[in-house]
């Protein structure tokens, strides 16, 4: 087989060192402290989500893993052929193949995520196990404006592709205002989404908290990007991870407290830490099936298809443009 390591093109829109710490500081100076969730995907970062995707007491990957294998050939029938695959967020793309192996006669996939080097080693994987098949892999922050590349192939339809639980890291209007954006790229096509449920509150702890301290890892590791790109001092033993359930606004809370008062430097901005503040680095909504079917409407989608597994823990739904 021919190794495309010298003909896969890479879009690189990612943001700039400039950008992350602009909007760091502006995060930090806030009342409560707040970090983009975004920034946790550095190379990093991104293998310690994928090790948290494998966890026991992390049920969406593995949930939302059966589900697609339960659904796949219907919604190749869904689909149609010749379609142009778009992932957000695309990580490894592990969940991605069950879709390349299904959806018939697929122009093209497009694989946008905002760490480079994580991003180049999945989509040169994917075209060697997938020759015929364009890859054209984009570095960037999904949420930003960019033109997507065009396949050397005519395109019947674009269909999105969020799987996961990462609407949930929106908060609702931001969430809107999301999938208003892909409702414009994907007009007259669709979106394949993985939506988190509501469910009990014991559950959803064990999730964000697991007892071998790997999603602790993943959220101490913002600090230490922030010290290697930005050139902070974060002290990481003087912060702890903390995730809780907030049944008021039905999310996960993912916070780094700081365990003393101290002082953080970025260059020459001071950032004052009092014992017990945290930073919010994270939310993670969950949804009733009705609604997110609210909040897609509101954004220009309907639902065509809902999937769940038997617990109804996780959702797999499948929007068409309005």
């Amino acid at each position: 087989m021919r190794s495309k390591h010298l003909t896969l093109q890479l879009l690189d829109c990612a943001p700039t060192c400039t950008t992350l710490r602009q909007e760091v500081i502006q995060g930090l100076q806030q009342s409560p402290k707040t970090l983009p969730s975004k920034y946790f995907y550095d190379e990093l970062g991104s293998r310690l989500f994928a090790q948290i995707c494998e966890l026991e007491a992390y049920y969406p990957t593995r949930t939302e893993r059966r589900i697609m294998q339960q659904c796949v050939g219907e919604l190749a029938e869904l689909l149609g052929p010749g379609c142009l695959l778009v992932e957000y967020g695309s990580g490894n793309s592990l969940k991605t193949r069950m879709l390349l192996d299904t959806l018939k006669d697929l122009v093209g996939y497009i694989p946008i995520d905002i760490s480079k080097a994580y991003l180049k080693e999945a989509a040169i994987a994917l075209a060697l196990a997938y020759p015929a098949l364009e890859v054209l892999p984009v570095c960037a922050d999904y949420t930003s404006e960019f033109e997507l590349p065009v396949p050397a192939r005519a395109v019947r339809q674009r269909i999105g592709y969020f799987p996961g639980a990462t609407i949930g890291n929106f908060e609702p209007k931001a969430a809107r205002r999301f999938l208003q954006q892909i409702a414009h790229t994907c007009r007259g096509g669709g979106l394949l989404i993985g939506v988190d449920l509501k469910k009990d509150f014991t559950v959803l702890h064990h999730a964000y908290n697991d007892p071998q301290g790997i999603t602790a890892q993943f959220n101490l590791n913002l600090l230490r990007r922030l010290n290697q790109e930005l050139e902070a001092d974060f002290q990481l033993a003087q912060f702890r991870h903390y995730a809780c359930y907030n049944p008021g606004e039905g999310r996960i809370e993912m916070h780094l407290v700081s365990l003393e008062e101290q002082v953080v430097h970025i260059d020459d901005i001071e950032i004052p830490f009092k014992r017990g503040e945290s930073i919010w680095t994270e939310s993670s909504y969950k949804y009733s099936l009705e609604e997110f079917a609210r909040l897609a409407r509101a954004a220009g989608f309907s639902v065509e298809r809902a999937w769940c597994d038997e617990q109804r823990l996780f959702s797999v739904q499948y929007l068409t443009t309005l």
